[in-house]
């Protein structure tokens, strides 16, 4: 018997708000593994993927029409990213990700203070575009993309950081942007699971349904109250991704 009621409402409110400021899996993944047990992890990691990938794709849609994404630069951090992801899944095998976890707490806690104390920081766009960005976007990609292949939590806020200080976006556009390398990342994962063991079809199609639909709402809010209010949301989603990790680490 599966369990809808729990599942539904958890694809919807992730879908929700990873189209703000990512961190849906924070839902999503004990949602499932609280449904599942016996389940085969990578089983419901691809099906996590699976419902992910359809409110992600969907918020990039709504927010490419609204939003002018700089491709120039997107797209080579997005095809590194790639590179990235593939590389950091590999050094699992020589680092242990627990190492990892006390150093990412300390970048996520580095990441809250500056956003809380600059109240400025991603309200506006702060520069022009420079000759050099899609070399440093491709710098960027790879290292996001290495994060979130060999450890992944918090990828979506550190791409929506790393767009406002490095490149100069306002709250929207990182946002729009790290959708492009969020959608690419999610295919290669889909990818990577489906090869590594069968994921729950039936599940992830239904959950990408409501993950779609609170796509559509997070996007609409996001873009009905502009950078202010995605501002707000990735200070929430940064605190409970540092509580989370520390509470792990305990």
């Amino acid at each position: 018997m599966i369990d809808w009621y729990i599942l539904a409402p958890a694809a919807f409110f992730a879908g929700m708000v990873d189209a703000v400021v990512g961190g849906g899996g924070l839902i999503q993944i004990p949602t499932l593994l609280s449904a599942f047990p016996q389940t085969a992890i990578p089983t419901l990691f691809g099906t996590n993927k699976i419902a992910s990938i359809a409110g992600t794709a969907s918020a990039l849609w709504r927010y490419a029409r609204a939003v002018s994404i700089p491709w120039r630069l997107v797209l080579p951090a997005t095809a590194a990213a790639l590179v990235g992801a593939w590389i950091g899944a590999a050094l699992v095998a020589w680092i242990s990700r627990e190492a990892m976890r006390p150093l990412i707490v300390v970048m996520m806690l580095a990441v809250a203070v500056y956003t809380f104390r600059r109240k400025d920081f991603g309200q506006a766009e702060s520069h022009e575009p420079r000759p050099s960005d899609p070399w440093l976007g491709a710098l960027f990609g790879l290292l996001i993309g290495l994060y979130d292949g060999f450890f992944g939590p918090g990828t979506g806020s550190f791409l929506i950081f790393g767009f406002i200080r490095v490149f100069g976006m306002d709250f929207v556009r990182a946002s729009a942007s790290a959708k492009v390398i969020n959608v690419a990342t999610n295919l290669s994962a889909i990818g990577f699971f489906a090869s590594h063991g069968p994921i729950l079809w039936t599940v992830g199609l239904v959950m990408a349904a409501c993950n779609l639909a609170g796509a559509q709402v997070g996007t609409h809010l996001a873009l009905k109250h502009g950078a202010g209010f995605i501002r707000q949301a990735f200070l929430i989603v940064v605190a409970i991704l540092i509580v989370k990790q520390l509470a792990e680490l305990i």
